[in-house]
């Protein structure tokens, strides 16, 4: 049997023009604009034309929400909840924070009263929260799911937890590349904290 390609063609044509119209769906025709109504104006006896006012809602901006007064730590902890269990903590449940050398990180839960954690800021390294908040109750380490992507050299493949009792937890991410660092990127308040993970 031999193989004929003009008995495929309008298949084939028919294939293309449905595939064209998939990759390339109509665009929507711009409509054309409104001009705006048009006030007279009587100046010193002539007739001018000036353009009238805009309507209120394009003009109307709206004002920004009043932002709550930051606590002690430089961050807006007013929306947090207090955290009960650390364990149970899901990431997006606190407050976003760009903290120092560009380090974008997150805090969970609302300090308490003696809160060594007030003085932390995202992107610490392990040594500087050391320093400050002191040694911690447990701490260990785990991989995250970016340490499967291959190729992936950048940063929050595996991760560094500290537990301090009656205080809560510090999350670090390792740096982007082959570096060994370690820095702050999540600080979990919670004062009910039994100390080990």
């Amino acid at each position: 049997m031999k193989f004929s390609a003009i008995r495929y063609l309008p298949a084939a044509a028919a294939f293309l023009v449905l595939a064209g119209c998939v990759a390339n769906p109509p665009k929507e025709e711009a409509k054309p604009m409104q001009e705006a109504p048009v006030a007279e104006k009587k100046e010193a006896g002539k007739k001018t034309a000036a353009p009238a006012p805009a309507p209120a809602a394009a003009t109307a901006k709206k004002a920004p929400a009043p932002v709550a007064a930051a606590d002690k730590g430089g961050y807006n902890l007013s929306k947090n909840k207090p955290v009960t269990d650390s364990t149970k903590v899901e990431s997006g449940q606190g407050t976003m924070v760009k903290g120092i050398n560009d380090w974008e990180g997150e805090v969970t839960g609302v300090p308490g009263p003696k809160s060594r954690f007030t003085r932390l800021r995202i992107g610490m390294s392990q040594q500087q929260v050391v320093d400050l908040a002191g040694q911690p109750t447990d701490q260990g380490a785990y991989v995250t799911g970016k340490a499967f992507i291959p190729f992936y050299f950048g940063s929050d493949r595996s991760r560094w937890e500290m537990v301090y009792k009656g205080q809560g937890r510090l999350i670090f991410s390792n740096q982007s590349g082959f570096g060994s660092g370690y820095y702050l990127t999540w600080i979990i308040h919670n004062a009910n904290e039994g100390g080990y993970r």
